[in-house]
Parts: C-alpha cells; structure tokens; sequence
C-alpha cells in the first residue's frame, strides 16, 4: 500500500540542526521568523517570504531562530521531474501579496487541520498560489527589488555585519547584479542603506528609552561607540550625546 504524504503543513524548526532525506521533492517557504537549510556544503537562510525546492533522495537539514514557522509542502514521490519543475528550479522569494495570502491560508491549515474538506480547500488554493507565482517568478526578469524583504532581514540581523553577499542571497542575484540594481532603485549604495537603517533605530532608542548610548550602539549593530558617533554626527549633524541631552 502505496505511503499517504501529508500535502501541506507548518512546522516550527528546533534550534539544533538533523539532517535526513525522503523518496519525494519538497517546496519550503518561511512564514515567520528565520531559518537555515543546509544542503551538501551549501547552506541558505530561508527569511519569511523567502522559500526553496529539495528534490528527493537530498540529504538535508533545517534549523530555525526564535519563534520561526515554515509552511512545508510535500510532492508525491511519483512525480515526474516534469511535474516537479513547475515548482521553480531552486530558491524564489514570493511578493508581498502572495506571501501574506500564502501565511493566512496556512495559519487557517493548521487551526482546521481535522476538518479534511477545509483542509483539502486549502491545500489545492494553496498549490495554485505557490505554482503561479513561482511560474512568474522562473519568467519574469527582475527589474525590482523586494524592499520590504530586504528591510526585514536588515531588521532581523540588525546587530550583526550585514554584507552585500547577504543582501543578495535574499534576492537570489549576483552580487554584482544586485548592487546595481539596488543603487538604481533606492539612489544609494547597500552599505549605506544599512547604515542609515542602523542610525534611525539608534535615533528612536535614544528617543524612547534611556538606554546608555554604548548600549544602543552595540543594539544597532556599531563595532564601537566611537565609530557610531562618527555616523550619527555625519547624518545628522550632531552628536549623539548632544541628540539625547535636547531631548532630556
């Protein structure tokens, strides 16, 4: 008797990372949170709204960061690669829209997972979201970025160097191709976006809490409180001393 696999269903990932493999392919899409595939010697951080495809037979493992939920959609491991295919050939990001249509539905799947006919609804209204969009997503050539993909990867690594290698693994671009179009799109480079990201956050602690402000630069990612400083005077023309005791 042929082995059911379950179509759909979201999974919180543990902290520490076991690797397996299965007979049948998979379409992974992170809904909150991040989490990390590692596949061979390769590894890649899977952002929400961010997703990949596992062929079968693939040794694989997942790991997930704080409050992390992926929605794992399994493929009949009869399936022609044909059929698998249209699934995207490897990573994709989702658009906005879709994304949060695809979070809902998967929130209603796992809320009703007992009510087999709801549940059925979902999954097929959920498989032809992923398809199309990952059909227009193979088709189409980028010509913008995913802003709000970036920011919350920014947000969510704040505290961390964030390189241009990272910003366009998101993306899913050459590091070359990425840097242009982001300078295009935005009118500054990717390091400067960064920068201006960590300094409006250290802008609203200082305005908002009474943290000290060695504290809020190490909170926004500055190596040293002398170099934040230097950044904070440099956009906003003043010191971040000066910035807190007016507000005081």
């Amino acid at each position: 008797m042929e082995k059911k696999i379950p179509t759909f269903h979201v999974e919180t990932l543990d902290e520490s990372k076991t690797y397996h493999h299965h007979d049948y392919p998979q379409i992974i899409i992170g809904l909150m949170g991040q989490s990390e595939l590692s596949i061979d010697d390769s590894s890649l951080c899977l952002s929400s709204g961010m997703g990949c495809r596992i062929n079968a037979n693939v040794n694989h493992g997942f790991c997930g960061g704080p409050n992390n939920q992926v929605l794992v959609m399994n493929l009949p491991p009869l399936k022609s690669m044909a059929d698998v295919e249209q699934f995207s050939n490897g990573n994709f990001s989702l658009d906005a829209r879709t994304h949060q249509l695809i979070s809902l539905l998967a929130m209603e799947l796992k809320e009703h997972a007992h009510d087999s006919v709801l549940s059925q609804s979902i999954s097929n209204t959920l498989q032809c979201l992923i398809k199309r969009s990952l059909m227009r997503f193979d088709e189409k050539k980028v010509t913008r970025l995913n802003m709000t993909l970036i920011d919350s990867y920014i947000q969510q690594n704040i505290q961390k160097k964030i390189s241009v290698a990272d910003l366009s693994s998101i993306a899913f671009l050459a590091q070359s191709q990425f840097y242009v179009l982001f300078r295009k799109q935005m009118g500054i480079t990717p390091h400067q976006y960064v920068l201006r990201k960590r300094l409006e956050l250290a802008r609203q602690l200082i305005a908002e809490t009474q943290k000290p402000l060695s504290e809020v630069a190490q909170l926004c990612g500055f190596s040293s409180q002398s170099s934040f400083s230097q950044a904070f005077r440099r956009l906003y023309g003043t010191s971040p001393i000066r910035y807190q005791f007016f507000l005081q």
